[in-house]
């Protein structure tokens, strides 16, 4: 059994993906990366350009939705 590769979450969320994490990935400073939930598990993976475009697609569609009192609002979803 592989040993599992740990990491400490900020109190902004953030986490640093292990070095070896990163190798395997090919990632680099700025890259983006995809989370996939599924099944309560998580899968981490280097972003296509598909999903950057999506994103970009959905930020426009949504862009009105983005104020702070919205994310006050719709938070605790």
């Amino acid at each position: 059994m592989n040993k599992p590769l740990l990491s400490r979450l900020t109190s902004k969320g953030q986490a640093t993906i292990p070095a070896e994490v990163r190798r395997a990935l090919r990632l680099r400073a700025g890259d983006r990366v995809a989370f996939d939930l599924k099944q309560g598990k998580v899968t981490l993976r280097r972003a296509e350009s598909l999903d950057i475009a999506f994103l970009k697609l959905s930020e426009m569609a949504f862009e009105e939705w983005n104020s702070a009192e919205d994310e006050a609002a719709f938070r605790d979803l």
